[in-house]
């Protein structure tokens, strides 16, 4: 009876964890296109706009320690400084493989990220998936890339950007998982610890990316009251996509978290197709229906390999991180929200 009572309240924080992920980064999302598009306040700073969304978690971070309401456990500085250095080049490598690849081929190396973490998650842990897990993954990844592949362009600088983004995200994922095992540390602990060191490379390193994506330094950029709320808003809600993520570490495997997290792209297609009149084809809704059907048979597969194991799943991850606001901006412009995710941590 306690075993079925835990097992329902671990249920439960699994859904709260994911309800929050998908919320916030949903949100986010749609902050971000109105801060980031030409129709609205033009703020076209993504990496830095990154920054300040690890700064604001940092801040966070600080006032819930010092208050008591979470402690801070010893993890060696040179593992906070190598998990933020893979973190860093993985939004940046997001940001260049987006400016120098087509959207299409960008949206296909996010794809590939899926058998990456898996063949990573096998050399790095040994672990091995069944047949219908293998099966179900191919279905969400043959649906978003027909609801989100357009054009598809390749040239060899956007190509190797595009390797070092999906290489980086992809140790970022299962690095997260293994140094909260590894230190027995909290998720908003360990967000707490990597949060400020982000934030300061990202604030000193961002406008420097910036410009060589737009052409423009920040300090050009005139600031109103009215961006200055939308960037608060933003940051808001990078905090609790943070936080999410971050509790999701530990609940869901890497891929699991890859997998789940094309929701976020179904959602943010509806969103925009419903509030502001993105283009919602046949081509579309076959891609989303399919998407969602792999994900079911994924989270079926799951199960039946937990029943076959006669254990718990392996856990490790987060995802995300990376902050792809740059590709908001493209998609507003170009694609009508085709490409989403963000923050993450990603922020």
């Amino acid at each position: 009876m306690e075993k079925t009572e835990a097992e329902k309240k671990s249920a439960v924080s699994d859904v709260g964890a994911w309800a929050m992920n998908v919320i916030s980064s949903v949100g986010i999302i749609m902050a971000n296109k109105e801060l980031m598009s030409s129709s609205g306040f033009g703020f076209s700073f993504a990496t830095t706009l990154t920054g300040f969304h690890f700064a604001v978690t940092a801040l966070v971070g600080l006032v819930s320690n010092a208050t008591g309401l979470s402690a801070s456990k010893n993890v060696p500085l040179w593992e906070l400084l190598w998990f933020s250095i893979v973190a860093n080049i993985s939004i940046a490598a997001m940001n260049f493989s987006l400016m120098l690849n087509s959207v299409g081929f960008y949206q296909i190396s996010k794809l590939s990220m899926i058998p990456v973490v898996c063949v990573m998650e096998w050399i790095l842990h040994n672990k091995h998936y069944c047949r219908e897990v293998k099966a179900s993954v191919m279905v969400v990844v043959i649906g978003v890339g027909i609801c989100t592949i357009t054009d598809v362009k390749v040239n060899a600088k956007g190509f190797t950007c595009a390797c070092v983004a999906v290489f980086s995200t992809s140790l970022q994922q299962i690095s997260i998982g293994s140094l909260q095992k590894k230190y027995s540390i909290g998720s908003f602990e360990l967000l707490s610890k990597t949060a400020p060191i982000q934030a300061l490379s990202l604030l000193i390193f961002g406008p420097f990316i910036d410009y060589s994506l737009s052409g423009k330094f920040i300090t050009t950029y005139k600031m109103t009251y009215s961006a200055i709320l939308c960037i608060l808003v933003s940051c808001t809600l990078a905090v609790f996509c943070n936080i999410s993520q971050y509790l999701c570490i530990g609940r869901f495997s890497a891929v699991s978290f890859q997998v789940l997290g094309h929701m976020k792209t179904v959602c943010v297609l509806t969103l925009g197709w419903l509030i502001f009149d993105s283009e919602m084809t046949f081509k579309n809704i076959t891609g989303m229906v399919l998407a969602v059907v792999g994900m079911v048979v994924y989270s079926w597969a799951v199960e039946v390999e937990k029943q076959r194991n006669g254990k718990a799943p392996h856990h490790g991850k987060n995802s995300m991180t990376e902050d792809e606001i740059r590709l908001l901006k493209e998609g507003v412009e170009h694609i009508n929200l085709k490409d989403v995710e963000l923050c993450e941590t990603k922020a």
